[in-house]
């Protein structure tokens, strides 16, 4: 996927902005605070729902304004170079979006036609933190790739829903029955589509850590499912968990509680990774993920890397590089000023103005913000 222009209005600091990126890797540069990481955030924001740094209605939207407004054009690289516009009109609770010049009914109908892959500052929590993001690193890859896991996460959500709604209404066990075959009846499938898919993330995974971060020794992913899967099945294991459950007045086993761990070779687990090493491995997973997705699409997602210049040395960098430079992603970079590792490389710069406008310049040429490929520095 290649995007050709993002607009944003009252978005962050900017009234109006627009950026029409070049193809390969482009590097987005400006002083800090000046907002050009928002428009890796406005992608983020019409392919996910969301920000990756917080909730709209917290600081997305300009000071005094009722709504943010993003635009983004795009085309497909699978050969047919099919063009998609797609635009979002967001006031924190409500929200508008259309798609090809249709209303779109749910927003995950534009989620699921623009694909970006997100690294930025917080990614490290992918493996540092609690489980909710990596369960959202699972649900992401199998929505965009497996047409039939929305349908089944949507029952399971459901159900999930109104079987904890019972349970903090104190309700019997016979009340709690027919939601205990819904749980069961989805939730298998649901994990082993789960399962499926971290069993080729990690093959993916484990070479490409080797090339971009030989030293962190990544040797595979363990999958935890939500209960002892190995043991019993889930319909099992919900009717053991019930009493319990009543009295806690929540679900306590299933896939909602699903998880995974990175195994390395030398380190025992994610307690004991530095920060830098959660993030190159956070990256790893993430690029594997791009690479499953250019794998089973046949286009690769748009890659996003905010500040990769402070979050990396210019050794990873310079690996890194080298592997999405064998790639066909349409890859955009933010950066302070032009890192070190990208001086030599063909690389599209441009410069954030104070008033969002995004200028060509570094090693490009180019009209109306477009660019091309230049050489930095030679």
């Amino acid at each position: 996927m290649q995007v050709q222009r993002v607009a944003v209005g009252q978005f962050r600091r900017f009234e109006q902005g627009q950026w029409s990126p070049a193809s390969g890797i482009n590097l987005l540069v400006g002083d800090n605070g000046i907002g050009k990481t928002s428009y890796l955030e406005a992608l983020h924001l019409i392919s996910y729902g969301r920000s990756f740094r917080g909730r709209v209605r917290d600081g997305l939207i300009r000071q005094g304004q009722a709504a943010l407004e993003v635009f983004v054009h795009w085309s497909e690289q699978t050969g047919q170079g099919i063009e998609h516009r797609g635009g979002l009109r967001h006031a924190g609770q409500d929200w508008t979006a259309r798609l090809d010049g249709e209303d779109v009914a749910q927003l995950g109908q534009l989620c699921a036609a623009l694909a970006v892959v997100t690294f930025e500052p917080g990614s490290h929590i992918l493996i540092s933190g609690g489980s909710e993001p990596r369960r959202r690193f699972l649900d992401w890859g199998l929505f965009h790739v497996e047409p039939g896991f929305t349908p089944l996460w949507r029952r399971y959500s459901r159900a999930l829903k109104q079987r904890n709604a019972l349970l903090k209404q104190g309700a019997s066990r016979h009340a709690l029955a027919a939601w205990d075959q819904e749980l069961a009846q989805v939730g298998e499938p649901l994990t082993a589509a789960r399962t499926q898919y971290l069993s080729r993330m990690q093959d993916k995974l484990v070479p490409l850590a080797a090339t971009l971060a030989p030293g962190l020794e990544v040797r595979g992913l363990d999958f935890h499912p939500g209960w002892r899967r190995q043991e019993m099945p889930l319909a099992d294991a919900l009717l053991l968990a019930q009493e319990r459950d009543r009295q806690q007045g929540f679900t306590s086993v299933g896939p909602h509680r699903a998880d995974w761990t990175v195994l390395y070779s030398a380190l025992s687990g994610r307690e004991v990774l530095s920060r830098g090493q959660a993030k190159l491995t956070a990256l790893a997973c993430l690029l594997a993920q791009a690479a499953d997705f250019a794998q089973e699409r046949g286009q690769w997602p748009v890659l996003c890397l905010d500040d990769l210049g402070s979050e990396l040395d210019r050794h990873h960098q310079g690996r890194i590089l080298d592997f999405l430079q064998a790639t066909q992603a349409q890859v955009l970079v933010t950066a302070t000023e032009v890192p070190p590792a990208f001086v030599g490389r063909p690389v599209s710069v441009f410069h954030v103005e104070h008033d969002g406008e995004v200028l060509p310049g570094g090693g490009t040429t180019g009209e109306g913000g477009a660019g091309h490929a230049g050489i930095i520095g030679a």
